[in-house]
Parts: C-alpha cells; sequence; structure tokens
C-alpha cells in the first residue's frame, strides 16, 4: 500500500450514474478526494483526458488453468503459471481477482485436481509477499456429481482467501452439455476417443451423478453454511431447480445457458453473472444465451472473464454501445456489481474512502486500451 500522495488530473472519471471530467488524489492506499476539474499542482499526473475507471473485479476467471496447460500435454510449472495469470490479470484492469479452481473431476478433464491443489498451495505461497500485482481471493467451483470433490472442499472449506462458492454439474445431458449429441461429439474431437469409448463413459457419468449429485449437494450446503459465503449456482436452465436453489440460500446464477433462466432468476431475487468474452465474441461459444442480450434485456448484474481477463474492460464498453445501458452503467457491472456480490465492501467506485484501485482507458478506434492501472494507491501496470 502506498503511503505517498499521488494526484491523477485531467481525466474522465467514471462515477456511479455518469462521467464528468476530474481529477482524483490517492493518499495511504485510498481514494483520497476527488474533485472536479484539473488540478492546479505541478506534480499531478495528467491523464491526458483518458478514462478513469475503478479497479475491475473479476469474481470468476478459470484463466489459470490456461496459464497451466498453454498446450495439451504440456504442464507448466504452477507458481510460474501463477505469476503470468496475476501479470495478465494486472494489465487487463483486474485489480481484484476471484480465481475459479475446480473442486472435482468427472473424468475428461485430467489434471483439473492438480491445478486446484497447486493454486491454493501458491495463493497461501505468494499472498502476503508483495509480488502479486492483483489481490487474489479463491472461488471454489465445486463439481456436484464428482467422486472427489468433497475431499477437496473439506480441505479448503474454512480457507480464509475464500469468498465464493458456485454449485456446478456439468454431466453430459445437462446445463450447458444440455444437447447430448453436442457433447459427444465434442469430447470424441478433443480427447481423441472414439464414439463407443465416450458413450460408455457418458453413461458412466450419468449413473455417478443419479448416486452422487443429491446427497454431495446437501452436504456442501451443510459444510459452508457457517462462512455466510456468497454461493452460486452455475449454467442455470431450469426454472424449479432455480426456484430450489433460492429457498436454500443461493443468491446468484452463474452464466444461466437460455434467456427464460436469466429472467426466471431476477424475477425471484437472484442475481446473474454474464460472461465477458461472450460480449466480445458477440455470442456464446457453446451455443447458449449471447450475453449482450441478457444485458440489453436487463437480465444480467455484472460480468465475469471466465477464460480472457481482457475482455473485462471491453465487454463493458462494447455493452454501453451496442446492448442500450451507458457507460457508467456498464463499467458498474466489472466494478461495483461483482465487488457487491463479493461483499467486498471496501472497493468497485471512484469514491473517496474507497481503496485506490483504479484504471486509466483510452479509447481507440472504439476500442478501450487500458494504459495504466493503480492497487491500494501503486502502479501494478
Amino acid at each position: 500500500m502506498s503511503t505517498a500522495e499521488t494526484v491523477l488530473t485531467n481525466a474522465l472519471l467514471v462515477m456511479p450514474g455518469e462521467v464528468v471530467p476530474g481529477s482524483v488524489v490517492l493518499r495511504g492506499g485510498s481514494i483520497a478526494e476527488v474533485q472536479p476539474g484539473r488540478s492546479g499542482l505541478p506534480s499531478a499526473e495528467d491523464l491526458g483526458g483518458d478514462h478513469l475507471i475503478p479497479g475491475v473485479v473479476d469474481v470468476h476467471t478459470d484463466n489459470l488453468e490456461r496459464q497451466v496447460l498453454p498446450r495439451a500435454n504440456a504442464r507448466w510449472p504452477s507458481r510460474s503459471a501463477m505469476l503470468a495469470h496475476d501479470a495478465q490479470c494486472a494489465a487487463a484492469g483486474v485489480t481484484t481477482v476471484l480465481d475459479a479452481l475446480c473442486l472435482g473431476d468427472l473424468g475428461f478433464d485430467m489434471g483439473r485436481d492438480q491445478t486446484f491443489w497447486d493454486g491454493v498451495r501458491d495463493l497461501d505461497a505468494l499472498a502476503d509477499t508483495g509480488l502479486l500485482r492483483s489481490e487474489h481471493f479463491l472461488h471454489l467451483r465445486c463439481e456436484l456429481p464428482a467422486v472427489d470433490m468433497p475431499p477437496a472442499l473439506e480441505a479448503v472449506a474454512d480457507h480464509p482467501l475464500v469468498r465464493m462458492v458456485s454449485l456446478m454439474d456439468h454431466s453430459p445431458g445437462v446445463g450447458q452439455y444440455r444437447d447430448l449429441d453436442r457433447y459427444r461429439a465434442m469430447r470424441v474431437r478433443q480427447k481423441q476417443m472414439t464414439d463407443a469409448e465416450v458413450s460408455r463413459r457418458i453413461a458412466e457419468l450419468l449413473e455417478q451423478r443419479e448416486r452422487l449429485r443429491e446427497p454431495q449437494r446437501r452436504w456442501l450446503l451443510e459444510r459452508i453454511a457457517g462462512r455466510d459465503l456468497p454461493v452460486a449456482s452455475h449454467d442455470d436452465d431450469d426454472p424449479a431447480e432455480m426456484d430450489r436453489n433460492k429457498r436454500d440460500g443461493i443468491t446468484i446464477s452463474e452464466f444461466p445457458v437460455l434467456m427464460e433462466a436469466a429472467k426466471h432468476a431476477r424475477a425471484i431475487g437472484v442475481e446473474v453473472i454474464a460472461g465477458a468474452p461472450n460480449v466480445v465474441r458477440g455470442g456464446s461459444h457453446s451455443g447458449n444465451v449471447a450475453a449482450a442480450d441478457l444485458v440489453r434485456e436487463g437480465a444480467a448484474d455484472a460480468l465475469a472473464s471466465d477464460y480472457v481477463p481482457g475482455a473485462m474492460v471491453e465487454a463493458a464498453w462494447r455493452c454501453a454501445a451496442e446492448a442500450g445501458v451507458s457507460l457508467p452503467e456498464a463499467v458498474a457491472m466489472v466494478t461495483d456489481a461483482p465487488a457487491r456480490m463479493a461483499r467486498l465492501t471496501d472497493r468497485g467506485r471512484i469514491e473517496a474512502g474507497l481503496r485506490a484501485d483504479l484504471v486509466r482507458v483510452r479509447e481507440h478506434d472504439g476500442l478501450p486500451v487500458v494504459r495504466q492501472v493503480w492497487r491500494a494507491g501503486e502502479r501494478v501496470a
């Protein structure tokens, strides 16, 4: 945390509800003052009329997995992968990261268990060293039908860095993978297995789901009840299941796969997270609802990077240009809204007293380019 005073001036401040020309004074790691117009101090840093937004808060990123396995069968040393992941997040303006680590393997993604154990160990080792540019927390993605999910959760259920838990079910024929033919073809292509081998594994997974999903769901909710953590469901497509989730205290829906599911979530008071890469690409990579349509219909509260940290700022600008929301509203979807979801009340807005997590953004032909990043008042990118 910086103890020096820094003044950023000649910026377009993206504030709650408005964009105003102004200056920001950073002191002791916090925003000390927000002032209209230019500062007259000779030492003030001139931002040249660029936008200044709060540091991005990403409540769900799998980007570590991409650094751990940059190519098939080429596993990278875990701590080097963590540092590369951290650097990519900071360069993208993401100052708060919830590393979404998967607990439980359903048999097609071998090695995810190692990514989980290594990721927790590396965060423990690095969190207090000052070497990480962004602030990292844990988001536990719990695969409900997986045999190895309970022991993995038991090991970290009380970990102080845990800020969110999500309940997942990536079984074939469910949620994101509800189209079994598409799922089968994807696995044959990805895993270089025969159709018969994939079909046999699908049958095994469906039997395992029938046997384990419900008892492990009950156990998980009971195990984390004392932590008072935000809990999310994942890839929602069934209103009845969403109603049950809400009764069980699950108040966030991550990446609903259908417009009807997202609208139902909002109708029952459940917040919705949509995918920023979905917005940037112009649609889902897996055939689900377009995230920009969710924003346009008022059926999304926040965006998460999922697998591309650099998508967050660009998605906010695209939503402002194409999805019928203002720039302050779109920026809040990657800053204030996710911060509130994760119960991080000290960040997410340009406001005196909050953390000095800030991002300088310049537009080039409509594309937002992250130029500078501050976390707790210190330049990190």
